[in-house]
């Protein structure tokens, strides 16, 4: 089965979501990243975003820092808890293992990477390559770009551009590519991403691209160092109307 075969609908003409990432989660609920109790951040963007009224949340990847299959029970065990009641969609990050994603998709955690509705579809992107920095499959990006037929929004874990930061080492190895075939295409009006931590937005050929801040630890910017600074958990709101697509981040006090 392909990556985008199935498909998850709404039968609406406008779409409120929001756009969390980077939750770096321990087997340990106490677990600390850096001096931040992970699983405390992530619980409280959950409780903000129950408070909403979204259609769905999209979790952007790096699910663990710990890489055990409790951190991603703990994950599943948080939402359930948590009074979010629409249902959340998920990529993977480079820390994250696939198989155990799949795992916790069910009830509210989804796995369909198509999300539609009357205004046109989100597509979940796969870049979790063989190291740490970013890598999409040929045949992956062929299938993304024969499903781009209506208008669309794309997520991605990597950043397809540099942030002129120590994260470039990791960064979206093909990611021109994967931009100039979306720009190409003439139906995609933005890309959003995590892996950063921290809040930028970027144009590629006339096409906006908008990284979101984690929920754990912020990554500090314009540093070759690789810096860590606890602003606060934070997460992205995005409505898609009829008059396109308004965003904007929204940082939780620490």
């Amino acid at each position: 089965m392909g990556w985008f075969e199935e498909k998850y609908e709404f039968n609406q003409a406008q779409l409120r979501i929001a756009h969390i990432t980077d939750t770096h989660l321990f087997a340990d609920e106490g677990g600390e990243y850096f001096g931040v109790n992970t699983a405390q951040h992530f619980g409280a963007v959950l409780n903000a975003l129950a408070q909403l009224n979204l259609d769905a949340v999209i979790f952007g990847g790096d699910l663990t820092q710990d890489h055990t299959y409790e951190s991603y029970e703990l994950f599943a065990r948080l939402v359930a808890s948590s009074r979010l009641t629409c249902p959340l969609f998920w990529i993977p990050g480079n820390h994250d293992d696939i198989e155990y994603l799949s795992k916790i998709s069910q009830g509210q955690i989804q796995q369909t990477k198509r999300i539609a509705f009357e205004m046109g579809q989100i597509l979940l992107v796969n870049s979790k390559g063989p190291t740490p920095a970013g890598w999409i499959e040929t045949s992956h990006l062929n299938e993304l770009e024969k499903h781009c037929e209506l208008p669309s929004v794309v997520f991605c874990h990597h950043n397809p551009l540099p942030i002129d930061g120590y994260l470039d080492k990791h960064m979206l190895d093909n990611g021109p590519q994967l931009l100039n075939r979306l720009v190409d295409s003439g139906q995609v009006l933005g890309l959003f991403h995590g892996h950063v931590h921290n809040e930028y937005q970027f144009r590629f050929r006339g096409m906006t691209l908008y990284a979101t801040p984690a929920t754990s630890v912020q990554f500090t910017k314009n540093t070759e160092q690789w810096q860590q600074e606890n602003l606060g958990a934070a997460y992205r709101l995005i409505n898609w109307t009829e008059n396109g697509i308004q965003t904007e981040v929204k940082w939780l006090e620490k």
